[in-house]
């Protein structure tokens, strides 16, 4: 079963929770026996926190003090716990999205960093604390120096270092666009496992479905709160990130633009159902992935001879036809139907037609014979888009 930050991120809550509560306990101790042991039961006006008559204390306020001190930390502990697994996701992100290269200088930057510490500790003597505060800053610049040399030392580090395509775009972070989200299958696409990787939601986006939530209009307006649902329910069973990116953004522009820049700017993959991005983040050399592609790829096959059970909702163009559809939204052109309108018939496929709106079917009612002319009348009349006159 794979181990992913949702279902790590109750256990990293307790834990954060239970230390910060143990830190406020051995606090706790420590001020009351700084209390006890240092100033001799004294009064004293050197501290705001120190009570005027230590020697009073009772073994009762101890217990109430350690307790209000137990509270406290955990409460800071989940707070930090908060920041602190929003910062973890971010940074994973990022790693995710570095090349072999930029990862060797960040290994090879921290192990630099703290030999410059070690030498120059040996020449200065300096305080612990300020040993700590030195290695920090200096394996930060080194890590930075090394990676701004990382084009002079394409050399040394050639580029067949990379992982291939195929295993790093596996792992390639998803955005996910307005449209995706309001259709609502990328939900149980997700759900099934077939999209690998962190899932992003940017900022913008949500901030676009929120104002189609506040829409004057009803339509647009059950649309935003639709997709406000699938993110909440999204982002509950699975590992989906909401980062902040306002680098370079103008306030007038396109939201369509701004996804895919952040896409160049993160080296991630667009999840969409909308043919003009797809075709403007193809242009500028971002990966799409068409939801609707996938659904026509997972269309059934259906050949000529075959059976099925069909629903006749409505007529057809041509005289005696009538029209059902399948689940996935696929037409079938029923020849002899038109009289038996809301009826459920057993139907034998006859012809499979491919046109730029998508699949049809042509069938026939089981146990009839209809004439050959017909079906071929049929098909010219949707394969033109438009009815045959007749002549009389």
């Amino acid at each position: 079963m794979k181990i992913t930050g949702k279902r790590l991120r109750p256990l990293f809550t307790l834990v954060c929770v239970v230390l910060g509560g143990w830190a406020g306990n051995i606090l706790a101790i420590r001020y009351f026996a700084f209390i006890r042991n240092y100033l001799h039961g004294e009064g004293t006006d050197l501290l705001w926190f120190i009570p005027q008559n230590p020697t009073q204390l009772t073994a009762a306020d101890m217990t109430w003090l350690r307790i209000a001190s137990v509270f406290v930390g955990a409460l800071v502990g989940f707070i930090f716990e908060r920041l602190a697994f929003h910062q973890i996701g971010e940074t994973r992100s990022k790693w995710q999205a570095m090349n072999a290269r930029e990862k060797i200088f960040y290994f090879l930057g921290v192990p630099l960093g703290l030999f410059l510490t070690v030498l120059i500790r040996n020449i200065i003597s300096t305080p612990d604390w300020v040993t700590v505060a030195m290695a920090i800053v200096l394996c930060y610049l080194s890590v930075v120096a090394l990676e701004s040399l990382k084009e002079q030392a394409s050399f040394y580090f050639p580029t067949n270092l990379a992982p291939a395509a195929s295993e790093s775009d596996l792992y390639r972070p998803k955005l996910l666009d307005t449209n995706v989200i309001i259709d609502g299958r990328i939900a149980d696409v997700c759900r099934a496992g077939f999209v690998e990787g962190p899932i992003l939601v940017p900022k913008f986006i949500v901030e676009e479905l929120q104002q189609i939530a506040d829409s004057s209009d009803s339509l647009k307006r059950a649309r935003g709160r639709r997709g406000l649902d699938i993110l909440t329910q999204m982002q509950k069973e699975m590992d989906l990130q909401v980062p902040d990116s306002n680098n370079g953004d103008s306030i007038d522009e396109e939201v369509d633009a701004r996804l895919v820049r952040f896409a160049k700017q993160s080296n991630s993959a667009i999840i969409t159902n909308d043919y003009n991005l797809n075709k403007v983040a193809g242009l500028q050399g971002v990966e799409v992935m068409n939801v609707n592609e996938l659904a026509n790829a997972l269309k059934p096959v259906v050949l000529p001879g075959e059976e099925m059970q069909v629903a006749v909702i409505k007529e057809g163009k041509e005289k005696e036809q009538g029209i059902g559809y399948l689940d996935d939204g696929t037409m079938i052109v029923v020849e002899g139907a038109r009289k038996r309108l809301d009826e459920t018939l057993m139907v034998v496929v006859t012809s499979v037609l491919q046109t730029v709106q998508g699949k049809m079917i042509f069938a026939k009612i089981k146990d009839t014979e209809p004439e050959e002319d017909t079906i071929d009348e049929s098909i010219r009349s949707y394969s033109s888009g438009r009815s045959r006159r007749k002549t009389r």
